[in-house]
């Protein structure tokens, strides 16, 4: 529990979980203003999310407003609107006790209720939040000693044993040395009252969202409460949610899509939230879905990765008792969404009354807040085949999806509001004709305003105009795609960007690992890429060895090596690794790498690699239940 605080309409007790779908919905007849209402529009009093929660907390203080259920199964803890208010007011107190207005507080929770209470805490005190994650304990951890230093948080905020066991390693960190440490599970409710409402505005930056999934060079997108409420009022115009539906998430608050959708998009529409662990998710994928079944779930989803776990990882005999007929939204986004993996998801969970008419696949960044696009599938038909050697070229000719030289690209949705979408040369920025494959452009009240203390790069993916017309600003996305009938297309990535299992990797922080993992190995010689394999996308590295050390080398020590760093660095798993004779990774005259070349060559098994030293080594999953 965050505070000790009790209710007698709540017991802080684990308890065994029950059907929060008709707890839930009780009292449901107060219509709240949202963004599409006058009560919120930019001249209202209700313009920020701190003004919605107070409101709330105001209007049905003893609706159940955060619910998180421990190992996915079990109610831990939950939050009604009243009790998050007061114990946001009495965090934000102390908040505004040491700090000023638009300074940074890095936020280290697990996953849990704590983090709920610290995030909207923040809003409160008109701090600007941080969300990232506790560290593992004696490992090093380039990505957050990363966010940390570009961050320049002056408030560190976690739970008092998470506090308790960094104490050490922020001491020893030049960025946080010197920062204040919030325990907010010790703070005493009852200094709420000395909360003062922050002067802040629709367009006050809310919250920092890091976009590297990988460990080096990671990018603050500054955020607004405006972004937030005006992406909310965009994800309730594409999905249709109501005030009666029920949302369930089991992505980390640090993520972009658990964010919004776990604790923004409730607050917005007025629904409950259930929240779960990540891990829980991964080590029993049913727990998802039982979950949904169990409480009567209407609002769910995830990256395309999460589907596919589901289809591997849940016998038949285990969907026995699955009702999944009140899953009416269920998205899928943050990487390449497959086909495949959709229609095996109907046909195998059909028994349980999911449908195709529940899929709703979209796209989205965090530069954008979260979503760009999404749409229902409500005519079954969830691709558009196109012939695979055209598209190759850029260009987009229809094919049946009885020709084997046919690509079936997932439908994404169409824009919502004021959102636009323009297909442009990534070269020259001029429109593309609508059968070509262009970058993908987009311009709208979500779109952020740039990146924290990078100039440069704001302006160069922010501030794009286009050639000839000099409309814009529009955000560069380094997507491709293209539109028909309104509808996006992503076909692939401008950036040589890595996803994997919804992370965001990118590949120079890998190569720079490898590189540096063992002797053998030549810097500046190292390729990291994905592969398409079985319906998932895995990571491939190629690594040229030093000319002095091929006589004695001894490949399975160097490839272990290499897996080992990866895996520490990165929490990554490699599915195939490439030796190379010295000076074979494909580079331009300046001395760049071509990661795009050196994955063609790597598929048409055209590299010079070492004979008979050639390591390969696939990595099989592991089914962990």
């Amino acid at each position: 529990m965050l505070y000790k605080i009790h209710s007698s309409s709540h017991s802080p007790q684990a308890q065994p979980s029950v059907d929060m779908g008709s707890t839930y919905r009780k009292n449901r007849d107060f219509n709240v203003p949202i963004s599409g209402d006058s009560a919120m529009k930019k001249d209202s009093n209700q313009s920020t999310l701190v003004d919605l929660l107070r409101y709330r907390a105001r209007a049905r203080p003893d609706e159940t407003a955060y619910t998180f259920l421990k190992d996915g199964d079990v109610e831990e803890d939950r939050l009604t609107y009243a009790r998050i208010d007061q114990q946001v007011r009495a965090i934000a107190a102390r908040l505004q006790s040491i700090s000023t207005l638009g300074e940074r507080a890095l936020l280290l929770y697990p996953a849990g209720l704590d983090f709920v209470a610290a995030f909207f805490a923040c809003l409160y005190a008109g701090i600007i939040a941080v969300p990232s994650y506790p560290p593992r304990r004696n490992r090093p951890d380039p990505r957050f000693q990363a966010i940390a230093a570009d961050a320049q948080a002056s408030v560190v905020m976690s739970t008092r044993s998470i506090l308790s066991e960094m104490r050490s390693r922020l001491s020893k960190m030049p960025e946080l040395r010197d920062s204040y440490r919030i325990e907010t599970d010790t703070l005493d409710a009852a200094t709420a009252s000395n909360w003062q409402m922050p002067d802040i505005q629709r367009d006050t930056l809310a919250f920092l969202q890091y976009t590297s999934g990988s460990t080096g060079n990671p990018k603050g997108v500054m955020i607004s409460h405006g972004n937030l409420l005006h992406n909310a009022e965009y994800i309730k115009q594409g999905t249709g949610l109501t005030q009666d539906d029920l949302s369930l998430t089991w992505l980390p608050n640090f993520h972009d899509m658990g964010l919004m959708n776990g604790l923004i998009q409730p607050l917005y529409m007025g629904f409950p939230s259930i929240l779960m662990a990540p891990l829980s998710f991964l080590q029993h994928p049913i727990r998802w879905l039982r979950a949904i079944s169990r409480h009567k779930v209407t609002y769910s989803g995830g990256p395309n990765f999460a589907y596919d776990l589901c289809l591997r990882r849940i016998a038949p005999e285990r969907r026995r008792g699955l009702d999944l007929k009140t899953w009416r939204i269920a998205y899928n986004g943050a990487e390449p969404i497959r086909g495949k993996t959709l229609e095996q998801f109907v046909r195998y969970f059909g028994i349980c009354g999911f449908r195709t008419k529940s899929l709703y696949p979209c796209y989205g960044l965090a530069e954008s807040t979260v979503a760009v696009t999404g749409g229902f599938l409500e005519d079954g038909n969830i691709c558009l085949g196109v012939g695979k050697k055209p598209l190759e070229q850029g260009r987009v000719i229809e094919a049946p999806r009885s020709e084997q030289e046919t690509n079936r690209l997932v439908r994404c949705g169409k824009v919502q509001l004021d959102g636009r979408i323009v297909i442009a040369n990534p070269e020259t920025l001029s429109p593309r004709a609508p059968d070509e494959v262009g970058e993908i452009l987009v311009s709208g009240d979500s779109v952020a305003r740039g990146y924290w203390n990078r100039p440069e790069e704001t302006e160069q993916t922010f501030r794009v105009f286009l050639a000839n017309t000099d409309e814009g600003p529009f955000m560069r996305t380094g997507d491709l795609g293209f539109l028909k009938n309104g509808e996006l297309f992503v076909t692939g990535r401008l950036k040589d960007l890595i996803i994997v299992r919804g992370r965001n990797c990118y590949p120079q922080d890998i190569e720079s690992t490898v590189e540096r993992s063992h002797p053998a190995l030549s810097s500046g010689g190292c390729a990291a890429f994905s592969v398409d394999s079985e319906g998932e996308e895995r990571l491939v590295v190629v690594q040229e060895v030093e000319r002095t050390a091929l006589r004695k080398l001894d490949a399975d020590e160097v490839i272990l090596a290499i897996r080992n760093a990866v895996s520490e660095q990165h929490e990554l798993q490699i599915h195939e690794i490439v030796l190379l004779r010295p000076t074979a990774i494909p580079k331009t005259s300046s001395g760049k790498i071509q990661r795009g070349l050196c994955k063609r060559k790597f598929l048409a098994d055209d590299l010079d690699v070492i004979p008979k030293n050639i390591a390969r080594a696939e990595q099989k999953a592991e089914k962990t239940g």
